[in-house]
Parts: C-alpha cells; structure tokens; sequence
C-alpha cells in the first residue's frame, strides 16, 4: 500500500505542482498523519520537497545524469549484455523495450529483424523509425527530456491492450534483496505495465547496477525470469534470485 500511496501522491503533486497534506489525504484516501510520515520520507527521498502544511514536487532529474553521459558508461559490457539478449529474441516475437542505455544497445542489434517492437524509449524509437522489416509501435504518453522516453497514465493504458512475447527491462540498480530499483517513481508503473504485458521479462543490467540504489522500488513480478549482467552478482542478489526461480546470465 506504500508504494501505492506514493505513486498517487506524486502524481497529485505533478498535476498540482504543490498541494497540502489535507488535499493529498483526500486524494489518497489517508489519514493526516500517515500523509504526514509520507512527506517526511518522500522528502529525505529528494523526491519532493516539504512545505509549511503540504509539499511542492522536487525537480525529478536532480542528479540524474543525462542520457548521452550515461550512454558511454560501460559501453563493452553493455554491448556485451545486448549480444546475449538479442539471442533471445526469435524471428515473429513481439518485444517491448524499456527505456535505458542497455536496452538501445540491444535495439540497434535487432534493427533489421522481422519482428515487431514496443517502445516508450525514444532513442530505441530513432534506432528503428527506419529499419526493414522491423515493425515499430511507439507508445503515447508525457515527454522526459532526461530519459529521452514518454512516461505516464497514457502510456501504461496502452500497455494494458497489448500482449507481447518478451520485455527487456532497465533499472537503476538492484538492492541486496533483489529488488529492482530506479531512481523515479514515474518509471514504477510503467515497468510493472510493461511486465505485466509480456509472457517472459529479461532484465538488463551491467555490474555497476549491483548493489544497487533509487528510492523507486519495482516489484518482482513473476513474469520476470533472467537477468543479464556482465559480471557474478553479489551472494545476496543471487541467492534472492535463485529463490525466485531467475535465471542470472553472465556475458
């Protein structure tokens, strides 16, 4: 329910820009006081700031480094990583691509391919726009210059109409437990629509995701059943995924 209650939250205060603890307790459906702790610890999250009797919406990307940076980061893992997801992938599946610099690598392998492609990733958008054979769906939503993506309720709506044969997920990091991280709470719904959509869900993450951190936490859906890395993750992680039933893949 927390998690849930911060997605509304936040999504009040994006539409809102700033609202009190009374209104976000109407819009929420909580006590004062429970919205009160909220604040509190979404605050020391940097993901809003407090205010005399409410919030404003922090700035979203206050840290984050921008996509062209983050794209030359571990790029020979990163290749590495795309090269054994793209042996993944068979001729007719339909694949939805998450947003993240791992997941353009694989797109650009799979340009050309006769398969259809689902994306909010907008770099993975101008890989494809012009690829033979390649069927390409862009989905609607709200424009984020940082991520280079669309995000929000318009984009998991139509998540919801699709069914696909396998999603290729990002992430921030991931924790000691095994949970996916991210450094947004916007990217939460999303990802989870994406999973939800898909038959099976590889996650893609180089050795610099472990441990990870982001204040963003994204359930481990059953959906999900690899993860490819570059490197043996920590003893935690894996005994947490083994307990899952994922598969870790090491490139």
């Amino acid at each position: 329910m927390k998690d849930i209650r911060d997605i509304a939250i936040l999504d009040h205060l994006r539409a809102a820009r700033a609202a009190s603890v009374t209104d976000l307790a109407e819009a929420t459906g909580s006590s004062i006081a429970t919205i009160r702790r909220d604040l509190q610890r979404l605050d020391e999250a940097g993901l809003l700031r407090r205010t005399r009797g409410g919030a404003v919406l922090a700035d979203p990307h206050e840290g984050d480094a921008p996509f062209p940076e983050v794209e030359t980061v571990n790029r020979d893992a990163k290749a590495r990583i795309a090269r054994a997801a793209a042996e993944l992938v068979e001729d007719g599946h339909t694949v939805v691509l998450d947003i993240g610099t791992t997941v353009l690598q694989l797109a650009l392998l799979l340009r050309g391919r006769p398969i259809t492609v689902i994306t909010a990733n907008m770099a993975v958008f101008e890989a494809l726009k012009d690829a033979p054979a390649t069927h390409l769906v862009l989905l609607p939503g709200d424009y984020d210059p940082v991520y280079h993506c669309v995000s929000g309720h318009l984009t998991t709506d139509s998540l919801r109409l699709i069914r696909a044969d396998h999603a290729f997920l990002g992430v921030s990091g991931i924790s000691a437990s095994g949970d996916l991280r991210d450094t947004t709470i916007a990217q939460v719904p999303v990802k989870q629509a994406i999973a939800d959509a898909c038959d099976e869900v590889t996650v893609l993450a180089d050795s610099s995701k472990f441990p990870g951190t982001g204040a963003a936490r994204i359930d481990l859906p059953s959906s999900i059943v690899r993860v490819v890395t570059d490197d043996e993750p920590p003893v935690p992680v894996a005994a947490a995924f083994a307990a899952h039933g994922v598969e870790v893949i090491v490139t």
